[in-house]
C-alpha cells in the first residue's frame, strides 16, 4: 500500500466516522454524553483537516479553482 491509498483510506474513515457522530450527536438525550461527542467530532475534523493539508502538499490532490461571481450568484438565484 502507497502513501496516497492510506492516506485516502484514513480520509475515508475519519469523514465515515464524522458522519456517524453527527448522527449520534442529533440523537443524543443527555446533554454531558453530546457535549462529549460534539468534542470527539471536532477533534475528527481537526484531524480531518490536517490530512487535507498533506494530501494537497503532496500534490495527491489538487483543489477546485474558486467559483467565479456569475456562478456564486447563479448557485443564489437557484436556491431562491
Amino acid at each position: 500500500m502507497n502513501e496516497k491509498v492510506a492516506l485516502d483510506d484514513v480520509l475515508s474513515c475519519t469523514n465515515s466516522m464524522i458522519t456517524m457522530l453527527n448522527y449520534t450527536i442529533q440523537q443524543a438525550n443527555n446533554k454531558s454524553f453530546r457535549d462529549t461527542i460534539t468534542n470527539a467530532r471536532d477533534s475528527l475534523e481537526n484531524l480531518q483537516w490536517q490530512i487535507y493539508l498533506i494530501n494537497k502538499e503532496k500534490g495527491y490532490y489538487v483543489p477546485a479553482a474558486p467559483a467565479g461571481q456569475a456562478d456564486i450568484e447563479q448557485v443564489k438565484n437557484s436556491i431562491n
